[in-house]
């Protein structure tokens, strides 16, 4: 059975956590067909990321190929993030496009952090985020220490990756974890209207924001005006530029095609 389906919408694709009997919790396979998925994304210029059912993504299924069974001496509890979820997430991270994570009820451990990962992020009213790794005795993982902190702010991520406690959708959209917060059962219809959005414009320098704003999270502020010098000027020798400019010129709305 597929643990992940992914369809093509027009310019956008729309990829679905999908195993909800477990509210989507997030085993080796299903990281595995994610990746695949990744890679199948064909002409499409925006991502939507959402989960099947009831939940977005419950966390990491524990006994789901990470070796929760084996005896103390062996175990290991990183060697999964290793081999699967951290790749995953660097993937994530280095999509040439923009994508768009739809949340509703649990985003728990790493499905809190492949929600955060949207460069947007639309909650329903039923959503919530949770690290509850303390519970079991485990730091938090899959990059979400990270992205807490780069949207929430340091003291809001201490507060809920020590506490443990559900964050639910209207304190993140306070917190600054979301972009949008929208009713029940409207996450999806509202992530494919901004994707769509993102797909009518410029996808290969979309593609180059996406790189600058990850950077700026890393890099000093010398280094970020040195990246932003260079990627302008790959920007400004595309095909996108020149639509983008004679567009203007010319009042009208720009036509990029997705030709560089």
């Amino acid at each position: 059975m597929a643990l992940v389906n992914l369809e093509h919408s027009g310019l956008i694709a729309i990829l679905r956590l999908s195993d909800p009997a477990t509210l989507n919790a997030m085993s080796v396979k299903m990281v595995e067909e994610v990746r695949a998925a990744l890679r199948d994304l064909k002409d499409a210029r925006a991502l939507v990321v959402t989960g099947e059912g009831r939940a977005f993504c419950s966390g990491a299924a524990l006994g789901g190929g990470g070796g929760v069974g084996a005896s103390p001496k062996e175990f290991d509890a990183g060697a999964a993030l290793e081999s699967h979820y951290n790749p995953m997430m660097m993937e994530l991270r280095n999509l040439d496009m923009p994508f768009v994570t739809a949340v509703h009820g649990a985003a728990a451990g790493v499905g809190c952090s492949v929600a955060l990962m949207g460069d947007l992020i639309v909650a329903d009213e039923t959503a919530y985020f949770l690290q509850a790794f303390r519970n079991i005795g485990l730091v938090p993982d899959g990059g979400s220490p990270y992205l807490l902190a780069a949207s929430a702010g340091r003291a809001r991520a201490m507060e809920a990756m020590l506490l443990g406690e559900r964050i639910p959708a209207a304190k993140a959209y306070e917190w600054g974890m979301v972009n949008r917060l929208v009713p029940e059962g409207k996450d999806v219809e509202t992530a494919i209207a901004l994707a769509e959005r993102l797909a009518d414009g410029p996808r290969r320098t979309l593609g180059l924001i996406r790189r600058l704003a990850w950077g700026a999270l890393d890099n000093s502020f010398e280094d970020q005006l040195g990246a932003e010098r260079t990627t302008q000027r790959e920007a400004g020798k595309g095909a996108e530029f020149r639509e983008g400019v004679s567009a203007f010129l010319q009042k009208r709305k720009a036509n990029f095609t997705g030709v560089a």
